[in-house]
């Protein structure tokens, strides 16, 4: 019994420094206080979706990450792939059964598919493995690995989020603009252009053969079509979102880190080119506290109250911290017996069940900042997942260490 309280202990040390830093958020986005005030809010979020983020994620990739290490940790690829799987699928459910608005439909989704991959993870897994009775080996061996798994989580969970979940909110604000009256200037250029019809002849069973310059034409008018249509479908997802900020951060940071001259050059000690990687880190750091910052402000907007069904907040609270870990111990097990993870590297299978334990990304509240729409419902999930996540996601830490130790 005192092993388990030990291990409780364990978990709930950086779960409160999270809670810690929200509540001083929130006390700044008071009417009294006023210092994060919805303008001030928005600003901040820019900064750290353009500067912060991008900072945070390449360096800390660069610094952890080697070509080699990477070769015994692809599955996370695979894990939160799944992850974003899974829970877009409850969350599509979820959306049909409730008969959820349409324009908070990829909201739910989001929330049911981001999970808080960034801060999170790398603010837990090094604090666990400072304090006593952690069963992860030596505090300082056990922190650099932490940094590399939270770094990957993040920059893998940075490019998944900037290509899915992004795109579904940002497909389904423009319901909101279109009740404002707003045109929407996405129109589908083929609706705006019809087929072209084709010469009578072609038709005609007595008709004579096709001249060359008839076939160059059908010829130009499928390949002009096919090209129409994928145009279409590329403004549709907008892929360049997956060239977000953070996700170039991201790929910086992977070149840096798995080409050793690079490596050594700008992230080592004595490298010549270290002070550039040193002010990475120094710019990196502020992402953290200023994200959990803005998570608290906008959850002074969800205690004013929304919209929103509170079946829907139950439900997305339960695919969140009751569905997913559940079907995750399940997946990461089979992911062990198969042999595609070490079984031994209790570590590694800890992280990888933590990914399906926590709460919405706090990107998703950035994202509805960004598009003007669903700001008071995003307030309102963020605000009761995230109270509730202190208890769920100590409670789960404390029986994946007992799992796994």
């Amino acid at each position: 019994m005192g092993s388990w309280f030990n291990l409780l202990f364990v978990a709930s040390m950086p779960v409160l420094k999270v809670l810690l830093i929200t509540a001083l958020g929130l006390f700044l986005a008071l009417n009294r206080i006023d210092i994060l005030g919805e303008a001030a809010t928005n600003h901040l979020n820019k900064v750290v979706f353009f500067v912060f983020g991008p900072a945070l994620v390449g360096s800390n990739l660069a610094k952890t990450v080697t070509f080699e290490s990477f070769l015994t940790l692809w599955f996370m690829l695979v894990n939160i792939l799944i992850t974003f799987l899974i829970g877009s699928t409850m969350g599509w459910v979820l959306a049909k059964v409730t008969k959820a608005p349409k324009h908070i439909k990829g909201l739910i989704l989001a929330s049911c598919s981001a999970g808080n991959l960034g801060n999170l993870p790398i603010i837990i897994l090094p604090a666990i493995c400072k304090e006593k009775g952690s069963p992860f080996g030596e505090p300082n061996i056990c922190e650099r690995y932490g940094l590399a798994y939270a770094s990957l989580s993040m920059a893998i969970g940075s490019i998944y989020f900037w290509l899915y979940a992004y795109n579904i909110v940002r497909i389904s604000s423009k319901e909101v603009k279109a009740n404002e009256g707003e045109t929407s200037a996405n129109v589908p250029v083929d609706e705006a252009e019809p087929n072209p019809p084709l010469h009578s002849s072609i038709y005609s069973l007595d008709a004579p053969r096709l001249s060359n310059s008839s076939t160059k034409y059908v010829q130009v008018t499928l390949s002009s079509r096919i090209k129409q249509r994928l145009t279409n479908i590329s403004k549709e997802l907008n892929l360049k979102a997956v060239l977000a900020p953070s996700t170039i951060g991201a790929i910086v940071g992977f070149i840096i880190g798995m080409i050793s001259p690079f490596r050594r050059l700008l992230m080592d000690n004595n490298g010549p080119l270290h002070v550039i990687g040193d002010t990475g880190f120094m710019i990196g750091d502020a992402a953290i506290p200023c994200t959990t910052l803005i998570l608290g402000a906008n959850l002074l907007r969800g205690l004013k109250g929304s919209g929103i069904q509170s079946t829907t907040i139950i439900g997305i609270i339960v695919v969140r911290y009751i569905f997913l870990p559940l079907l995750g111990i399940l997946i990461v097990k089979g992911a062990v017996f198969a042999g595609f993870v070490q079984s031994h590297d209790i570590f590694f299978q800890f992280v990888l069940l933590l990914q399906y334990s926590l709460p919405p990304a706090v990107s998703i509240g950035t994202v509805t900042e960004l598009f003007g729409a669903g700001q008071n419902e995003c307030s309102v999930i963020m605000l009761w997942t995230n109270v509730l996540a202190p208890v769920m996601l100590t409670l789960w830490c404390t029986f994946y260490l007992w799992l796994l130790s």
